[in-house]
């Protein structure tokens, strides 16, 4: 199994917390994860507030190629419709030369109203605007040319310099929870990229479209599915339950006010269905029941809790990477290195000693 790291880059849940210490901890984070065996160091982007704030996760993982050269580098996700699709087809065609062929480029088109404004863009074009540019950007890093003539992007056809030196086959990712993202990442022959916050049974039918439409699309198998999630890690059942209670519920908090998950606005912006079934049930089950849910789907406990959680769940869909956040909602960074290190020394041998399955077998 191919397993990374998630940097987060968040202070909500910490008193006092400057941009700064938040920065420095998770690169300290980052170099221990490398040096401890993960495979690929991913990040977020997000702008403006406490939840997250990593403007540039390209630029971060220009750093990060040099300062850990060993290891994969990935963009879990570069936002689109905040971005000229010229301008990432060149940054990222610049951090693959300079990585050597270790940048996993991941895409989404943002889901947080309040950074949509910020940004003077609309949600109701966050579709369309994606549907437009990841292609262009997949073909331009493909093909070394960009171009494009639709209702967004009128890029006349011009060529990226430095010149794309590796092949990304196998190295797109793409953010996937409503049908639409589905589709979309199915057309790009991308990896769906998941995050842990319900039960994994609620995820099972979009996943297993999301492979049927990839074999549509494609003729072939789908590239496994990246499940992104929360880790709380340690030796004392009842003590790291009482952590992950703590931790894994104040960054739910954050989530559900970043988010505005309780709001009505999913209702009327275009393409966020699944994420207005999501804000109802958030609404009727409020932050308690939205915490035991995420609890549910998301790994905590001893390492051997976490290895027999993740194998039910590998049974279930079958066969995914897994992409481990460490460092949120307030986690002291004691128990973040704690967490990880107990994790890189028990679990992610046993992870990277899995034999590969296929689905068919998986649910058998």
């Amino acid at each position: 199994m191919d397993v990374g790291m998630m940097m987060v880059f968040a202070s909500y849940g910490w008193e006092n917390c400057s941009d700064a210490r938040v920065w420095d901890e998770e690169i300290r984070l980052a170099r221990l994860a490398a040096d401890l065996g993960f495979d690929c160091l991913w990040s977020a982007e997000h702008h403006f507030n406490d939840y997250s704030f990593v403007p540039d996760n390209l630029q971060l993982m220009s750093y990060l190629t040099a300062a850990c050269p060993n290891i994969d580098l990935g963009t879990a996700a570069v936002i689109l419709p905040w971005h000229d699709p010229l301008r990432v087809a060149e940054q990222a065609a610049v951090l693959d030369l300079l990585s050597k062929g270790r940048l996993r480029l991941g895409l989404g088109r943002g889901l947080a109203r309040r950074e949509f404004a910020a940004f003077r863009l609309s949600m109701d074009e966050s579709r369309e605007r994606f549907d437009e540019a990841a292609p262009m950007i997949v073909n331009a890093l493909k093909t070394g040319f960009i171009e494009g003539d639709g209702k967004f992007y009128q890029q006349p056809r011009t060529e990226i310099r430095p010149r794309p030196q590796h092949s990304f086959d196998g190295r797109i990712y793409a953010v996937a929870s409503s049908d639409d993202s589905v589709n979309s990442a199915a057309k790009l022959g991308a990896h769906m990229v998941m995050f842990a916050d319900r039960p994994w049974e609620m995820r099972l039918p979009v996943i297993e479209r999301g492979r049927q439409l990839h074999r549509q699309y494609h003729g072939g198998e789908p590239p496994c599915v990246m499940l992104t999630e929360f880790c709380v890690c340690g030796t004392d059942l009842a003590a790291t339950e009482e952590e992950a209670r703590q931790y894994q519920g104040k960054f739910v908090e954050s989530n559900f006010y970043h988010y505005e998950f309780l709001g009505e606005h999913f209702k009327t912006v275009k393409g966020y269905d699944a994420y207005q079934q999501k804000a109802e049930i958030a609404r009727k089950g409020g932050l308690e029941g939205a915490v035991a849910g995420f609890m549910q789907a998301a790994s905590w406990g001893t390492p051997d809790k976490i290895l027999r959680g993740l194998e039910e769940r590998r049974k279930l869909i079958g066969d995914f990477e897994l992409n481990v956040a460490f460092r949120f909602g307030g986690t002291p960074y004691g128990v973040c290195e704690r967490g990880l290190k107990l994790f890189a020394k028990e679990v992610l041998p046993v992870l990277k000693a899995w034999s590969p399955i296929n689905v068919k077998e998986a649910a058998e």
